[in-house]
């Protein structure tokens, strides 16, 4: 597979999540300010671009033929535990899109925030707009499949700088899309069924590039 290609195909893995995201917030009619847009799209960026470099860290311990194995068998591995998480049965009647991703507590000022895979979860204060520090840590959560990607993909010996930016542009576009659709096109719920398709794209890269 052209790397070019390869590369704009993981960009685009590791950014659908984003238009489910944007989708979801466009159907309950809520607001994102492109200031949160722009967060969002950045915390994916660094987070990948964090990952790469440590993954160009562990490759120079590595020969070439190693690396590439290892890169291959981290996307496989993420993308057989993307699809594992949305095709998994509901346990005690919650359901697969509302598991947490992420939790941050800060016990000393009682923050207690929980990030769930249902974008929803993020909007804190039930403003009907995501703002701020919502902004931030819905990236953050997010951004966690991008980190797991990103060491893969420096393995594989994707440019971490251009992958970054191709992921923040993708991501930009995809919320902001997501929002934009959801809010002129309520019959397409359906499209969130779609989640899958990140896990698909990334055994796909990973199995191509052994």
């Amino acid at each position: 597979m052209n790397s070019s290609i390869s590369l704009l195909l993981l960009a685009l893995a590791v950014s659908l999540d984003s238009f489910s995201t944007g989708l979801t917030y466009g159907l309950r009619k809520m607001g994102m300010p492109l200031k949160s847009i722009c967060i969002i799209s950045i915390c994916s960026a660094g987070s990948l671009l964090l990952a790469m470099l440590l993954g160009q860290a562990i490759e120079a311990f590595l020969s070439p033929a190693v690396a590439d194995r290892i890169g291959g068998i981290i996307l496989v591995a993420l993308g057989a535990f993307v699809l594992y998480q949305f095709f998994r049965p509901e346990k005690d009647g919650v359901p697969n899109d509302e598991k947490v991703l992420f939790n941050f507590e800060i016990k000393s000022i009682g923050l207690v925030i929980n990030i769930l895979k249902r974008p929803l979860a993020a909007d804190f204060d039930r403003s009907g707009t995501i703002t701020g520090i919502e902004a931030f840590m819905l990236g953050v959560a997010l951004s966690l499949d991008a980190f797991g990607a990103g060491i893969g993909a420096a393995l594989l010996g994707y440019s971490p700088l251009l992958l970054a930016v191709a992921v923040m542009i993708m991501s930009f576009l995809f919320i902001y899309g997501g929002l934009k659709i959801g809010k002129v096109c309520s019959h397409l719920k359906w499209i969130q069924r779609m989640s899958f398709l990140p896990g698909i794209l990334l055994i796909l890269i990973g199995v191509l590039r052994f």
